[in-house]
């Protein structure tokens, strides 16, 4: 089972109880705390308000939590998560404070001022900064699209992606902001209701994107599938999933610079269709004229067909073959992290309390980051699992639990 219950006034609930939503609502602005009873002595919780009352994880407590419990978070350090630094600022539970490298809002330029040169004010220390892919991981991690079991099977359409991106954005302030102020994720689109569909979406951006009366303006943030991109004369016009009748404009030049880092992705959708990949679009857009939206910056992340993010082609094979066998597992993710090679490429969560590190090197890596995995998977022993890819993959280690029909990805 996924799920162990919480213990909230001295009674176990399950997830499914009837009362749990009463008994959260006296609870909720009290000091008590749910348990999570997925371990002997339960683990403390938190309670949050968004349409419903939902138990959530207190921060720093993902590891203590057992693998198989939707609650549980590896280490920080078998991510690129421990690397993001003061990036990362948790006030408390739920409650996320985020630092980007990359602008919200574009404001005139100002003059620079003049002064005795050489001569400083003041000295601040450096502080890390978030990217727009690092962002666009973070919000897919706090999400929980990097984990997979096999009872999410045919539930990971559009309207569940928007939602938990939405929720998850609910609990990020960005610039003295909340980040679903911020952000759109594209409804799923329904043609008898396109019209209506295409207002709402033109009015959320149009007030996002508001210009100034100083000659600044505000940018909206779009995380969706990509689906296209068309080349005319004056730039480019990029089409988003869901969004069929508003393209996002971007310019020739830097259109060449996009293809240059991301074309690979695009390259590997067309040639792996029985895979069902799917690169996924995050954008800062600000708008020139009505209806009409500029991308400022942009990344792609590519993911598999149940929107699990993956780093490259040799992850596909495995991820396809976890969802198959109706595996539980974790992608640790890399967001501004150099190399995964470090890392584990996955997490097996069924093969006891504590998870299995699953290690994949390719022929394809430099010879320093071949270099780096080998060093990895020597330091892991026979505890890890690993496989070469372009050999045949060797079996994963058995899983706790009782084998079940294997779902279709």
């Amino acid at each position: 089972m996924d799920t162990f219950g919480y213990l909230i006034r001295g009674r176990r609930y399950s997830t499914s109880d009837p009362c749990l939503q009463q008994i959260l609502a006296q609870v909720y602005d009290t000091p008590e705390r749910p348990r999570c009873m997925c371990v002997a002595d339960g683990v403390e919780m938190y309670i949050a308000k968004h349409r419903f009352y939902v138990i959530k994880r207190m921060p720093g407590t993902g590891a203590l939590h057992h693998p198989t419990c939707e609650s549980f978070e590896p280490d920080a350090s078998q991510s690129g998560l421990a690397l993001l630094g003061d990036a990362v600022i948790e006030h408390g539970p739920g409650e996320v404070e985020l630092r980007v490298d990359f602008a919200m809002a574009r404001a005139p330029g100002r003059p620079v001022p003049h002064g005795e040169p050489g001569v400083l004010a003041e000295v601040n220390a450096p502080k890390c900064r978030m990217s727009l892919r690092a962002l666009a991981q973070y919000l897919f991690h706090r999400a929980g699209f990097n984990r997979w079991t096999p009872a999410m099977a045919g539930k990971r359409h559009q309207g569940v992606i928007e939602k938990y991106l939405m929720g998850a954005a609910c609990e990020i302030r960005l610039k003295g902001a909340s980040l679903a102020d911020r952000l759109y994720v594209p409804e799923p689109f329904n043609d008898q209701a396109k019209a209506a569909i295409a207002e709402r979406r033109r009015e959320k951006l149009a007030a996002l994107c508001k210009s100034d009366e100083c000659g600044g303006y505000n940018m909206a943030l779009i995380i969706g599938e990509f689906k296209s991109a068309e080349v005319s004369a004056i730039g480019v016009r990029l089409w988003i999933k869901h969004m069929p009748d508003m393209p996002l404009l971007l310019d020739a030049k830097t259109w060449n610079r996009f293809t240059k880092n991301f074309g690979w992705m695009l390259e590997l959708r067309s040639a792996r269709p029985e895979a069902q990949l799917r690169v996924l679009f995050a954008g800062v857009v600000y708008a020139r004229q009505e209806h009409t939206f500029h991308i400022d910056t942009a990344t792609l992340m590519l993911a598999s067909a149940n929107w699990v993010p993956l780093d490259g082609a040799h992850e596909i094979d495995v991820v396809q073959r976890l969802t198959l066998d109706a595996r539980r597992f974790i992608k640790p993710l890399r967001f501004d992290a150099n190399s995964g090679v470090a890392l584990p490429n996955f997490l097996l969560l069924d093969t006891g309390p504590v998870p299995t590190a699953l290690h994949i090197a390719s022929d394809f890596m430099g010879k320093e980051e071949r270099k780096a995995k080998e060093k990895c998977i020597a330091a892991g022993g026979d505890a890890d699992w690993s496989w070469l890819s372009g050999t045949p993959m060797p079996p994963f280690p058995p899983s706790v639990f009782r084998p079940v029909q294997p779902c279709s990805i």
